[in-house]
């Protein structure tokens, strides 16, 4: 049996929506989905996004949290006892988080260098054009804020899932909700953003075309923590009245609340401080460090909102880092049949030493590189562009037709009735794995500059 004697559980539905929310949104709702949205098309990206998120993104999540609640078990244990032909699908998932989870810390550890800047006093040094990249660059101080940030998610994630996880989702997810729009009205108001406004809400259809909805798709896929077997774990600890599909509801409002409030935070305001030219709306990761910088050191009062902003920016990471690691401990505890507090100590020792790859990658190892890829990007390449389509593809096929739509219909109804279970089937069989069969492909094309998303 691969199931746990004593598992935990999240104490009733807020606390398990909020953390599965707070695993959705983090730096990819903030930074990636405006840089996109704007690239894009602005208002035409957001209404491909929003129909895909109820549609491919209700399905494949429903999918999961189903699979985690009737097993009981993380995705390795549960794949394995639902059909052994597909154990390999549940060690896919498991790697997934592993990956991201050291690489996603160094980004975090971005996150609080620049809120220590701004809280500091350094507001104008942060905006200069070489500092961003002289910081990751440097050898000791990117170490020391990495460190920081995975020891904190460590901390949380030790403390177990209703004494630390949903304990602080309670709190971190809420704030997160109103900081969000405290800066999106700010940035909507300055003088010459409704501009930026009109560019992001209203659709252009003559923006419309397959790179859109492609680029929408990865951006849901990855946005929504799917694949990745942080669905299954959570849904593991789902109690089962709790309702299944209204919980998948809430936690995608959550996540296209978030990413929707970080178009109104940043678009506008790069419109008027920089002209909305697709150069400067494009620039991914440092959009947040190097392009913001600059935006709140020429505001009124910048320094305030910018660190608000980089508080925000990092309870968003922290809620998904958590969740990272909560889902590769749990599978530790699972298969190695550990202690959570060994399990912890293995995950964090295990994570330091692969991060370190990534953080030193732009410094001292800055000239070793993978298939063209300095360690970070090489990492973010083999699990969001590779390994999650892989696992979704795999999930969409097996659930389609092994182990049958209506499985997860059955789990679903266990806490209620489930409405969309005609969306759910038709998606989950023949929608989802076309769509993320072409997503597998272009990225990968992409990557080796093959064909441009």
């Amino acid at each position: 049996m691969e199931k746990e004697t004593t598992r935990s559980n999240f104490t009733g539905k807020i606390g398990f929506v909020l953390a599965a929310a707070g695993s959705a949104v983090g730096l990819g709702n903030i930074w990636r989905f405006p840089y996109l949205a704007a690239k894009y098309g602005g208002g035409i990206f957001l209404l491909v996004y929003i129909i895909l998120a109820v549609t491919f993104g209700f399905a494949l999540m429903t999918a999961e949290i189903a699979i985690g609640r009737k097993t009981g078990l993380s995705a390795i244990g549960a794949f394995k006892r639902l059909d052994k032909r597909f154990s390999f699908v549940g060690w896919l998932a498991a790697i997934v988080p592993a990956i991201i989870l050291p690489y996603y810390s160094v980004i975090g550890g971005w996150v609080i260098k620049y809120l220590y800047a701004f809280v500091s006093g350094g507001a104008m040094d942060a905006a200069q054009d070489a500092y961003f990249g002289g910081f990751i660059s440097s050898n000791a101080e990117p170490v020391f804020w990495f460190m920081l940030f995975i020891g904190a998610t460590a901390l949380i994630v030790l403390a177990g899932v209703e004494k630390g996880i949903e304990k602080v989702s309670k709190i971190m997810m809420p704030v997160l909700v109103v900081l969000s729009l405290v800066i999106a009205i700010y940035s909507v108001c300055l003088p010459g953003a409704i501009e930026g406004v009109k560019y992001y809400v209203l659709p252009d259809f003559s923006k419309f075309s397959a790179t859109t909805v492609l680029a929408a798709m990865g951006q849901l896929f990855y946005s929504m923590s799917l694949a990745m077997g942080i669905m299954i774990t959570y849904g593991s600890y789902m109690k089962k009245d709790v309702n299944l599909e209204s919980s998948v509801t809430q936690i995608e409002i959550f996540d296209t609340g978030i990413a929707f409030l970080a178009g109104m935070m940043i678009i506008p305001a790069v419109f008027v401080f920089s002209g909305g030219t697709p150069e400067a709306l494009g620039k991914g990761p440092s959009l947040m460090f190097v392009t913001l910088p600059k935006v709140f050191e020429s505001m009124a009062g910048g320094t305030v909102i910018g660190i608000i902003f980089f508080l925000l920016v990092l309870f968003a990471a922290l809620t998904s880092s958590i969740s990272l690691m909560e889902t590769v401990v749990s599978i530790v505890c699972d298969k190695a049949k550990i202690g959570r507090r060994l399990a912890c100590l293995v995950v964090f020792v295990g994570s330091v030493l692969l991060g370190l790859l990534s953080t030193l990658g732009y410094g001292v190892w800055a000239e070793v590189k993978i298939i063209g890829m300095q360690f970070l990007d090489f990492f973010d390449f083999i699990s969001n562009s590779v390994l999650m389509p892989i696992v979704a593809l795999c999930t969409c096929v097996f659930v389609g037709y092994f182990l049958k739509p209506q499985a997860i219909v059955d789990e679903v109804e266990v806490s209620g009735k489930f409405k969309r279970k005609g969306i759910f089937t038709v998606v989950i069989k023949y929608l989802a794995p076309i769509c993320i069969v072409l997503i597998l492909i272009s990225s990968v094309l992409d990557a080796f500059g093959v064909f441009k998303i």
